[in-house]
């Protein structure tokens, strides 16, 4: 195993699982809206669906991109229009009230593994990843070593992500201020495709 390569990925991993993308947005978003406990499943599905990705590319679904590129470029223009209506759904929520039963939901366990196969970061992740760091160890525990990792930085950044959010349901009390706060999220969401288009 080769431990400079295996250093320099746990701080690739880090700063690009800590840093802001449509993940961590949306977490800091959901914990002010709903609470911790409530954006569980999706912390989950973030983790999990992120790591099997790491996994399944790096045991060979990659070869299905090469093959049909055209593949790769409908995922990353389903993954834009489905951050566009994230980015509406964010700016529309509001903080559930006892009320009335608010049509706003935290985003699934399955919702949120499937939304990384449409993810622009979490694909850059995947393929610097793979790529990049594939000879930390020999075939296949390389695969290993990186979906473990890929687990265990997952979650402790979705984690934090939404416990700042949740941090924020005391200071951030008024609907008025909970609507502006998710409104400039989803504008943060947006801005996240910019690398997209660029790429384009």
């Amino acid at each position: 195993m080769s431990h400079s390569l295996l250093i320099a990925f746990v701080m690739f991993a880090t700063v690009m699982f800590f840093t802001p993308g449509p993940n961590n947005i949306m977490l800091l978003s959901s914990g002010l809206t709903y609470g911790f406990r409530p954006t569980i499943p999706h912390i989950m599905g973030i983790t999990v669906g992120f790591a099997f990705m790491v996994g399944a590319v790096g045991l060979g679904l990659g070869t299905i991109f090469i093959a049909y590129p055209v593949l790769q470029t409908i995922l990353k223009y389903a993954g834009v229009a489905y951050l566009i209506y994230l980015a509406w759904a964010i700016a529309m929520s509001e903080p559930p009230s006892a009320d009335k039963d608010s049509r706003g939901r935290p985003m699934t366990f399955w919702g949120a593994a499937m939304f990384q196969w449409v993810n622009a970061k979490g694909w850059v992740m995947v393929i610097g990843t793979i790529t990049a760091y594939a000879a930390i160890a020999a075939y296949p525990w390389n695969i290993a070593i990186q979906v473990g990792l890929s687990l265990i930085l997952g979650i402790l950044s979705c984690t934090a992500w939404a416990l700042f959010g949740t941090a924020l349901r005391p200071i951030l009390t008024s609907r008025r201020a909970v609507r502006a706060f998710n409104i400039v999220m989803a504008v943060l969401l947006l801005a996240s495709l910019y690398p997209v288009f660029m790429d384009a």
